[in-house]
């Protein structure tokens, strides 16, 4: 199961009501959301280079890949 919420006043707050029970061991998964000072480009560049395993022509033929579209010839 996946809860999203804040850190609010130094503890997790969960969105809605989980009702966890008391106890439970949990894993927090902390994700980085750009701010409003941050431009989106310097956000996106966190993320370059991270994708493994894709095909070599993947930036030629990504709609291939993605929506079935015919393969275009590369060089």
């Amino acid at each position: 199961m996946v809860y999203r919420g804040r850190v609010v006043n130094g503890q997790i707050v969960l969105d809605g009501d989980p009702s966890i029970p008391e106890g439970t061991d949990v894993m927090v998964d902390v994700v980085s959301m750009p701010t409003a000072d941050e431009p989106i480009g310097k956000a996106l560049l966190r993320l370059a280079g991270t994708a493994t395993g894709l095909p070599p022509d993947m930036s030629v033929n990504h709609d291939h890949y993605l929506h079935g579209q015919p393969k275009r010839a590369t060089r």
